[in-house]
């Protein structure tokens, strides 16, 4: 999980990779669902909150230029 003060220290750049990053790492925990590999469901809700996160700083820096 990572933190809003640790995205926040990210240039605009940084935030796009950080969530493309994030963005596979769901999808592959979303193919580990379906093919009933995953143990730990609240990785993928854990992981979707962490997109939502990067999505919104990205969004604050890119509205503040």
């Amino acid at each position: 999980m990572t933190k809003s003060a640790e995205l926040r220290q990210k240039d605009v750049a940084g935030l796009e990779a950080e969530v493309k990053s994030l963005q596979k790492a769901h999808f592959g925990l979303r193919m580990q669902k379906a093919t009933q590999q995953l143990g730990n469901t609240a990785t993928i809700k854990a992981t979707r909150r962490d997109i939502a996160r990067a999505k919104t700083i990205l969004a604050e820096k890119q509205a503040a230029k």
